[in-house]
């Protein structure tokens, strides 16, 4: 029971960093009905930008949590504007000409320049990102967890409930959730709609980018960290539902907390199986996802 107890706290840290990403996708799919299927390379650089400056700030003789808490802006910072770009660059115009694919072949295409860029920047080689926290195990009755563990739980619970307040208290917020329910009349009403899918983009990126230092104290950081992330981030937003935001923290933990368990109890080399036949189950029996709501086009 202890070891299950175990397994199930560091499941949940894993499912809340693939909750973050896939609330991610949720911000974009809202406004414009696309997605970045790059996403795992933002929040892969990220880590990157934020191992970087760390590592700079550590050098000035500033203490680990210190350089940490002042590098979050500067990754922030980063994500916005990459996010923006990925917007410009690969979405604007194949939905301009609603083109189906168009931004899902340009979105894919950035993800792998962006990947070469940091492999050509960062080499290929994992990095180790200094932790802000101490790393002795915290012993909490039969479970011990590491202090970084809490942050990557809080810190996802932090950020999505910092956007909702966003989207439900200013006026730019409201912009972005008047796009969401209605495009066409969020436009007849006075809404620069293009603007506000930029937006969108940008703060998809930016939590993406945050999940990514987030996680990268546990584990090792590079070039190639995001790719896997994406993907599973992708899965959870299926299984959780594109619409809901509590689909895809039940979605995060679910597939979190089963791919703990089936590594421990299996074997590692078939982890990621439960994940993919959950996935499948929920697209053949409810594509619209666990919590989300089927919705009917009239044409």
């Amino acid at each position: 029971m202890n070891i299950l107890l175990q397994l199930i706290v560091s499941g949940i840290a894993v499912g809340m960093i693939y909750g973050v990403i896939a609330f991610s996708y949720q911000l974009t799919f809202a406004t414009s009905k696309t997605l970045n299927f790059g996403q795992g390379e933002a929040l892969m650089l990220g880590a990157l930008v934020g191992l970087t400056t760390v590592n700079f700030l550590i050098g000035q003789a500033l203490g680990t949590l210190w350089a940490y808490l002042i590098m979050l802006p500067v990754v922030f910072a980063f994500g916005l504007a990459q996010g923006a770009v990925v917007e410009w660059l690969g979405v604007r115009q194949a939905v301009k000409a609603k083109s189906e694919a168009g931004w899902i072949m340009a979105t894919i295409a950035l993800g792998i320049i962006f990947r070469n860029l940091a492999e050509n920047i960062w080499g290929r080689d994992a990095l180790r990102f200094p932790s802000p926290l101490p790393e002795a195990a915290l012993t909490i009755g039969p479970v011990r967890i590491q202090p970084m563990e809490i942050a990557i739980v809080l810190g996802a619970l932090a950020i999505m409930l910092a956007v909702e307040i966003f989207n439900r208290r200013s006026i730019f917020g409201k912009a972005v959730v008047a796009t969401a329910n209605d495009r066409d009349a969020a436009g007849l009403m006075g809404i620069d709609t293009r603007r506000v899918i930029t937006f969108s983009y940008a703060l998809s990126s930016m939590t993406a980018a945050f999940a990514g230092v987030l996680i990268a104290p546990v584990t090792l950081t590079g070039a190639t960290m995001g790719a896997v992330l994406g993907l599973k981030a992708f899965a959870v937003a299926i299984i959780g539902g594109l619409s809901s935001g509590m689909g895809v923290i039940v979605g995060g933990l679910i597939l979190g907390i089963t791919e703990t368990l089936t590594g421990y109890y299996i074997s590692t080399g078939y982890k990621d199986v439960p994940g993919l036949v959950l996935l499948l189950l929920v697209l053949s029996l409810k594509p619209s996802g666990l919590f989300g709501r089927a919705t009917i086009k009239k044409v």
